[in-house]
């Protein structure tokens, strides 16, 4: 007869992997590839313009409570002086040129600065409830619901406390950029950094700390899109977003800084022969693409959010 083991008998269990916080994990090779900026450009603009009026509306309201409570077209200074006086330091044939991009580059820095406190409390105010709304609005529209403006700012507003604790979390993210540039500011206005490889040095440090805080924000933007969902909970969201970027952290980055330049260029395209040509309509010509800004921010990052659902 055979000799029984004297180990008892069990269940046989798999041995289960151990976990390491930083072991560098296999990239994953996503079944579809993202859009480049191109197309998700295409994608938000056409998503507003098949739905034009109901965006317009909201931008609207958004708007002129701006103009009630923040004031914002006091921001901008009197364009028609200071286009004279930079005309008369510009000349040449492409003076005009040189002064209407210096305006606009001077109305860009005062973009959102307002001298009073409780007007900046009200444009922030503004611009969450604006977010909501635009937010709920967009998610709507995609899955073919027909809305009007006064739904998308009564039932868009529900999330707003966790939306609000997960911008809490991507102002906190931002600390090493603000901390990277506030140190190089000081070390080259003081002359601590004098030489180039001391510059370059601090540079170098201001820019791994700016690297840090887009590494983050490259999830976190995303959670204030997902913790909009019915039921879900700041932490939850900001789990999913990691989760929904990994791997292609990168990729996701790199489609999200082209943004800000892409708005640039096309409020340049648009304002600099304004300012050259039509100088007096500058200023709410001016305000108009700046609260149109936001509502093309959504646009953009929901269609990239969407994609990323989606792969």
């Amino acid at each position: 007869m055979p000799k029984k083991s004297s180990k008892p008998a069990g269940s046989r269990r798999l041995k289960q992997p151990e976990y390491q916080t930083l072991r560098l994990q296999k990239r994953v090779k996503h079944p579809v590839r993202l859009s480049n900026v191109y197309r998700l450009t295409k994608t938000a603009a056409l998503t507003l313009w098949a739905h034009k009026g109901l965006f317009a509306g909201i931008t609207l309201v958004y708007g002129l409570l701006n103009l009630l409570l923040v004031r914002g077209l006091s921001a901008g200074g009197d364009v028609a002086s200071l286009k004279q006086t930079l005309d008369q330091a510009f000349t040449g044939n492409f003076g005009s040129v040189v002064s209407g991009l210096s305006v606009f580059s001077v109305l860009i820095g005062s973009a959102g600065n307002t001298t009073d406190g409780t007007a900046g409390a009200y444009q922030l105010f503004l611009a969450l409830i604006s977010s909501l709304a635009m937010i709920w609005a967009l998610r709507q529209v995609l899955v073919g619901v027909k809305l009007r403006v006064r739904e998308a700012y009564y039932r868009g507003m529900y999330p707003l406390v966790p939306f609000v604790l997960v911008l809490l979390v991507v102002s906190l993210q931002l600390l090493p950029l603000i901390i990277g540039s506030a140190l190089y500011s000081q070390v080259v206005s003081s002359g601590i950094a004098v030489y180039f490889i001391e510059k370059f040095l601090w540079a170098l440090l201001y820019g791994l700390l700016a690297l840090l805080t887009f590494y983050m924000l490259s999830s976190s933007l995303f959670a204030l899109y997902i913790v909009t969902l019915p039921d879900m909970t700041p932490v939850k969201a900001l789990r999913s977003a990691r989760e929904l970027v990994r791997y292609r952290r990168w990729t996701v980055l790199r489609k999200i800084l082209a943004l800000p330049i892409i708005l640039l260029l096309a409020a340049g395209v648009v304002m600099v022969p304004i300012i050259i040509w039509l100088t007096p309509l500058a200023q709410w010509t001016f305000f108009v693409l700046t609260m149109s800004a936001l509502l093309a921010v959504h646009a953009y990052m929901y269609s990239l959010y969407r994609e990323l659902l989606n792969d």
